[in-house]
């Protein structure tokens, strides 16, 4: 028997629709929901089994709070969650069955009940409130219609690029050489695979410090992060890194890269992904990008697979995207950031 646990806040549904947790049962049709939704915005589907199963019921679901609706039948309609990302930060997802009759109804009780959730998350923190942070495809009228109407605006857009790998690229010579002062190397490790602490914690400092002048640029704790990143089954230690640069004849950071694994395409081959690059100001200028971007082309292609996505602002203070471009990346769609702040005192 599989059993689920209570729901600390209870969502009100539209009348034959029953509120529960997750459960291992459940991963099938969570999946086969996920990718209908992509279907209907996209025209095809790029679901992660792995992953899904993370978030409902894995180590992903640790840090979130999640709730199905369920029709009379037992049919799974929807899907709902609030990730505890970190302090004051709470990312909401709600998918709805693209023809579900009772859809827009079903939407607007979940975003309720994402917020109310959210801020008894924030209280626990002892928080005065936090961002709800949401999101949805560009080209999708009716997620942004009901993140509208539930008190979102929209905030930026990102551009999802993909650029193709070939096997040649992982030869010695095949990509261009990292710039005079500039060495690009992975984490170290200790002899049993797991990565040395200092490393992990040189990688969070480059990211934070990179990205403080970025759009929507929050503190995230070195465990808040490292456990977010762990949450991923694409996750591998071997795909961070790190860059450094010569300042007066010492090696110091200079940036760093997170990657993970894509999932398999339609023709069963895997991909790399970049999670996070991110060079500190002091480094700009000097190659450092680059470096790291043909750093995880190579590795790629040693590795037999055919291609490296990444998210970039669409807005990028850097010109990141522009730099992308020149390297071969091409925007596959464009989804967009919707955030809403609520207070504890304010309430939902």
């Amino acid at each position: 028997m599989t059993e689920t646990s209570p729901l600390p806040t209870v969502p009100h549904l539209p009348a034959g629709w029953t509120p529960r947790t997750p459960a291992l049962a459940d991963h099938g049709a969570l999946v086969d929901l996920v990718a209908a939704h992509q279907r209907s915005v996209r025209g095809s589907s790029s679901v992660d089994p792995e992953a899904v199963a993370s978030a409902a019921t894995g180590t992903a679901s640790w840090t979130r709070r999640q709730v199905l609706a369920e029709d009379a039948s037992g049919r799974v309609g929807a899907w709902a969650s609030v990730h505890d990302r970190a302090a004051g930060r709470s990312v909401v997802e709600v998918v709805v069955a693209p023809e579900e009759a009772a859809a827009d109804a079903l939407a607007a009780d979940l975003f309720r009940w994402a917020a109310t959730t959210a801020l008894e998350v924030a209280e626990q923190r002892g928080l005065p409130g936090t961002q709800l942070d949401s999101g949805a495809y560009a080209t999708d009228e009716r997620q942004r219609g009901w993140l509208a109407d539930a008190g979102y605006r929209q905030t930026r857009t990102w551009l999802q690029m993909s650029r193709p790998v070939d096997a040649s690229e992982g030869e010695p010579g095949a990509l261009p050489p990292a710039r005079e002062g500039v060495t690009v190397r992975r984490v170290a490790a200790h002899d049993d695979g797991l990565p040395v602490a200092a490393d992990l914690q040189t990688v969070h400092r480059m990211l934070e410090e990179s990205f403080a002048d970025h759009f929507n640029s929050y503190r995230e704790s070195f465990p808040e992060f490292v456990q977010r990143l762990r949450e991923d089954p694409g996750h591998r230690w071997d795909h961070w890194w790190i860059a450094t640069i010569d300042v007066d004849g010492e090696q110091v950071p200079g940036g760093a890269l997170v990657g993970s694994v894509l999932s398999p395409d339609e023709n069963g081959v895997e991909g790399s992904y970049i999670d996070y690059i991110g060079v500190h100001r002091r480094s700009r200028g000097r190659g450092v990008a680059k470096a790291l971007l043909h750093t995880v082309i190579a590795d790629a292609a040693r590795r037999g697979r055919n291609r490296v996505g990444l998210e970039v602002d669409a807005d990028s203070p850097t010109g990141a995207d522009g730099l992308y471009r020149s390297m071969g990346w091409v925007t596959k769609y464009e989804t967009e950031s919707w955030h809403r702040d609520v207070t504890v005192e304010a309430g939902a």
